[in-house]
């Protein structure tokens, strides 16, 4: 990787296309065809766990509207609202949006409000943005995420299209993987990706973080060996030792062995 105006892969290889979305292809088709079909809803709903793509979905989602009926529109300042709702929780910041969404459009048709973390509205706000939600203006059109959708109340998640996000698998985390590895130069053994993968349980943002640490750790040449080593992964082979040694009856060497993975930090439990 260049050294030179560095930016983590997380946010270098965000999508911002429907193509370059990851392992949430039957939400990107949907999505796709309503802008398409012109069968947009007033309200959605993004929920998942974390690292999966929903804001970046949100976001391309956001922006692929207002293209659908101006393709030359490059602005989308007054188009496009995000509001971090764990940051902005309280009544006062909701009448502020409510206040916003009165007021049509400048340019293009629609005025956009992705809501982030929707979950962290006190129970206030998301009265006083209920109202809003029941009878909005037909030039405004909300996305809400949140990682928690048992806590948004159910007279919210009524209005809204639902898209449920499911966490990224492994196949389709190590192809991706490989393609940043390609892109920017880096060699990589396919065991070592599948590890990383499997550490980020589904999350690919994880993911992705963790490989720019193995890219510093090993100089850019990603082997299973050292992701092992570095992400404190207990290896395989231990067991494949232990049983052996086990159905040998070899109890000092199993002893041994043991004592080895204990000097590691992992606890005795592996066993069972």
């Amino acid at each position: 990787m260049s050294n030179s105006n560095y930016t983590v892969s997380a946010l270098k290889y965000r999508p911002n296309s429907w193509e370059t979305i990851i392992g949430q292809e039957n939400i990107a088709t949907t999505l796709k065809q309503a802008i398409d079909s012109n069968q947009l809803a007033q309200a959605y709903l993004f929920c998942g766990p974390r690292g999966v793509g929903k804001t970046s979905t949100a976001r391309l989602f956001a922006k692929s509207i207002n293209l659908k009926h101006d393709p030359n529109l490059t602005d989308f300042t007054y188009n496009i609202y995000e509001l971090d709702a764990a940051s902005n929780n309280q009544v006062d910041d909701i009448r502020n949006l409510n206040d916003q969404v009165r007021i049509p459009p400048q340019i293009g048709n629609y005025k956009v409000y992705v809501i982030d973390e929707v979950h962290m509205l006190s129970q206030s706000a998301f009265n006083a943005f209920l109202k809003t939600l029941e009878e909005p203006p037909p030039h405004a059109i909300f996305i809400l995420a949140t990682t928690e959708k048992h806590k948004i109340i159910p007279t919210i998640l009524s209005r809204c299209q639902v898209y449920d996000f499911h966490r990224i698998s492994i196949p389709d985390m190590v192809a991706h993987l490989e393609n940043i590895a390609s892109k920017e130069g880096v060699k990589s053994e396919p065991e070592a990706l599948h590890v990383i993968a499997e550490k980020a349980d589904g999350a690919l943002r994880d993911a992705l973080s963790c490989f720019d640490l193995m890219v510093n750790f090993t100089n850019s040449n990603i082997t299973y060996k050292e992701v092992v080593k570095n992400l404190n992964i207990l290896d395989h082979d231990y067991y494949f030792k232990f049983a052996d040694f086990i159905q040998k009856n070899l109890i000092h060497d199993s002893l041994l062995l043991f004592s080895e993975i204990i000097s590691k930090g992992f606890r005795w439990a592996f066993i069972y």
